[in-house]
């Protein structure tokens, strides 16, 4: 992986950068952000730090204050910054009303993008945080700036359109967050079905049957839960997670990979995990160092989607060890969250050889869990990895996509580049078969609301971006983006490689 790489390699390096390739959102670490006027006014009431002695001086200049990941002036709070402003979480945790696993999300870093993109009503969640102590003196210009959702007129007047005309006010008792239950009790009950077969006689069908019923929990189920998105009861949203780790997941690491890096960076080379945890078996951007055998990673890219639940493991377990994915450093992320990765592994090789196993015998479980482990890799690999490679989302050309990512994060409108970096395909029936990830435009604008509301919400995107002349890329049917997915992997393991500016750039030449 690039960030294991780049720790390895990498001898003297700014603060910022210490803290992993993409652990805070931002991107220049070695500039101080342009300042914009917090939106969320500054409580009366703030937190009184006592004065540390002078720490060593860190190989790159840090605002004065201290480095907030290392000074114990501020490691003892759980912090996070919202437009320019450091607040300390602890006292509200436990008090979330999502609950505790997605605000941990944001201790840290700088919440802003977290937190405006997973809030249809922000004026509430904004009250919120005006309770809460402020933390005086932050060095709040040494944490990267993450991009701000609510500066984007597109946004806005998306989610204003989406409250008014799909939920009429209902969102504010959560309705936004309902709607997938009947789906989710199909699915999980095709699962047990589908199990109980794999039980009654491990085989090549049984585990092919089993493993649609892992990639569809995987993209529908836990992919929903770990969003919150599923139900407005935090146990069910956390159990649905869960799911994750059952078949062969972990629903920590996803929550850190997808929802810190991914969801917030989307197709950005330094700081979209998605873009490069690939790399260098598989060049999914120009702007990667080209190897001279990814001319033909179109080719042998299909014999090795089939693995790629074997490469989640290996993730998971490294990630534990090192306390961060490719993309994100685990801050929040708790003990009770971290025994779920081995405790997930446990149930997840029990259920899926230990207990064939002990009814069939070695070969029945070694083909029966082979067969899963194909089946799941092939059908997430086919359907996700579409989504943000292809000519429209990450173009080969200069256009408006590549002018969005060529742009620095803090001038950037995030809620257009939510749209151009994605790519949707099908309707209604590939909406309920992945979990809305086919609408992945809708999906990206608004990951906490479930997904069977994004064939309503897609009509009001496509009319926005159709009056402001924005790209919205959308392909008829799953084979037809395919078809074009695997032109571009040909393309771009062909293309030069780009230049890269500013974080990447750095990055990038330790390669």
């Amino acid at each position: 992986m690039i960030a294991q790489q780049l720790s390895q390699k990498q001898i003297v390096r700014p603060r910022a950068l210490v803290h992993g390739v993409a652990p805070l959102p931002g991107r220049s670490c070695l500039r101080a952000p342009r300042r914009f006027s917090p939106s969320v006014a500054a409580p009366e009431r703030e937190v009184a730090v006592a004065e540390q002695p002078a720490v060593e001086a860190p190989s790159a200049p840090v605002p004065a204050g201290g480095d907030p990941w290392e000074d114990a002036k501020w490691t003892k709070y759980k912090w996070t910054v919202y437009r320019g402003v450091a607040y300390d979480l602890t006292s509200f945790i436990d008090r979330h009303p999502a609950g505790n696993w997605l605000i941990q999300l944001a201790i840290g870093r700088d919440c802003t993008a977290l937190f405006e993109s997973y809030h249809l009503r922000p004026e509430v969640a904004v009250g919120h945080l005006k309770r809460l102590p402020v933390l005086a003196d932050f060095p709040v210009d040494a944490v990267p700036r993450a991009p701000y959702p609510n500066d984007s007129d597109l946004y806005n007047t998306i989610r204003q359109r989406v409250r008014a005309e799909i939920f009429k006010g209902t969102e504010i008792k959560g309705a936004h967050r309902s709607g997938s239950e009947l789906a989710a009790a199909a699915i999980l009950g095709y699962a047990v079905a589908a199990y109980g077969l794999y039980c009654w006689d491990a085989n090549l069908l049984t585990g092919t049957l089993l493993g649609l019923a892992g990639a569809w929990i995987g993209l529908t189920v836990q992919h929903c839960g770990n969003h919150g998105a599923m139900s407005t009861n935090t146990w069910v949203n956390k159990a649905m997670g869960l799911c994750d780790d059952l078949i062969g997941g972990s629903s920590l690491m996803w929550r850190y990979h997808h929802q810190v890096s991914h969801h917030i960076h989307c197709n950005d080379e330094a700081f979209d995990e998605d873009v490069f945890s690939a790399f260098p078996l598989l060049r999914f951007d120009a702007r990667l160092p080209r190897k001279w055998y990814h001319k033909y990673q179109h080719i042998y890219m299909w014999m090795a989607f089939p693995f790629l639940q074997l490469a989640f493991q290996y993730g998971d377990i490294n990630a534990l060890l090192t306390n961060r994915t490719a993309g994100a450093t685990l801050y929040g992320a708790d003990q009770q969250e971290k025994n779920t990765v081995l405790l997930g592994k446990v149930a997840h090789y029990t259920l899926l050889a230990g207990i064939p196993l002990l009814l069939h015998g070695p070969q029945a479980a070694l083909i029966g869990a082979a067969a899963y482990t194909l089946t799941q890799s092939i059908v997430l690999s086919a359907t996700f990895a579409v989504s943000h490679n292809v000519p429209e989302s990450k173009p080969l050309q200069e256009g408006p996509t590549q002018a969005t990512l060529d742009e620095e994060i803090d001038e950037r409108d995030w809620g257009v580049q939510q749209v151009l970096t994605s790519a949707n395909w099908g309707g209604v029936i590939g909406n309920f078969f992945t979990g809305g990830l086919n609408l992945q435009i809708e999906h990206h604008l608004f990951p906490a609301i479930s997904f069977m509301h994004y064939p309503a919400i897609s009509k009001i995107v496509a009319d926005e971006c159709a009056k402001r002349g924005i790209q919205y890329a959308h392909y008829p049917t799953l084979p037809e983006i395919l078809s074009r997915f695997s032109k571009f992997m040909q393309q771009v393991g062909e293309a030069d490689q780009t230049p890269a500016r500013g974080v990447a750039a750095q990055q990038l030449a330790r390669l």
